[in-house]
């Protein structure tokens, strides 16, 4: 089965990670899908917005932890990789969020610039619950987008929030009809196709410009300490027997 559907139709590219067994957890193969996928629609004239989206009724339940037991590659990982892709998008990114969206499945929602979500949406960014640090330049863009109290709470304590909690701070720029979330996501998409396209890449490129060097540099400084953290060995025990507890029976996502 694929793990990401790519569908291009209406001057729309839809992308949908494919793996609902594990709440669409990201694993290496689908990041790189994911990369491919952007890299395409950026250079296709046809396309004019693109569409992210979850299958079987979740977002994403954030990294395959089993790939955090993994030796790490030389250079970018390839999430990283398709987080730098996805902040580099000159065209509209609009993301449909339902069921859980959990770590990068939040974290990538800072690069998206519209996030339409299910009013039963859970959110969670359980990096420090899990021995690890924020990613994706969340530990940027997530106080500049919802305040740095509220940053705080959600990255220090791990705390799980809600779609209204996520709408009033500013994370989701709408909250969709119960159900609905998937639709009103692609007509906000076929609304935008429908507008000039150089001057929403324009615009979208001096809404960002500033904040450019900044985003870099936290991803850097991020995967850094991102991947001191993977080599810690309490870290990677604490992978280990989550994995075991759920073995067989639960998608390997973040605890909530």
């Amino acid at each position: 089965m694929d793990k990401l559907l790519v569908e291009d139709r209406d001057r729309v590219a839809t992308l949908t990670i494919n793996r609902p067994a594990v709440r669409n957890a990201l694993d290496w193969e689908t990041y790189d899908a994911l990369t491919k996928a952007l890299a395409a629609a950026e250079g296709d004239d046809t396309v004019g917005v693109i569409v992210l989206q979850g299958a079987g009724g979740h977002f994403s339940a954030g990294s395959d932890l089993n790939d955090f037991r993994r030796p790490r590659p030389a250079g970018d990982s390839p999430g990283m990789r398709f987080l730098r892709q996805l902040a580099a998008m000159t065209k509209p990114v609009v993301a449909a969020v339902e069921g859980n969206a959990q770590g990068v499945g939040v974290t990538l929602l800072l690069h998206c610039d519209f996030v339409v979500v299910d009013p039963q949406a859970r959110f969670r960014l359980p990096f420090v619950a899990l021995g690890l640090c924020p990613e994706g330049a969340s530990s940027y863009l997530l106080p500049k987008r919802v305040g740095v109290r509220t940053a705080n709470d959600w990255l220090l304590r791990a705390r799980p929030f809600d779609a209204a909690e996520a709408l009033a701070s500013g994370l989701a720029s709408s909250l969709a009809s119960a159900g609905a979330v998937r639709e009103e996501a692609h007509a906000l998409a076929l609304e935008l196709t429908g507008l000039p396209g150089d001057a929403l890449r324009l615009t979208k490129k001096m809404l960002r410009h500033a904040d450019e060097g900044a985003i870099q540099h936290a991803f850097a400084y991020e995967a850094l300490h991102f991947g001191e953290c993977l080599r810690n060995y309490e870290v990677q025990a604490g992978f280990e027997r989550f994995l075991e507890r759920r073995a067989n029976s639960k998608p390997t996502e973040v605890p909530r």
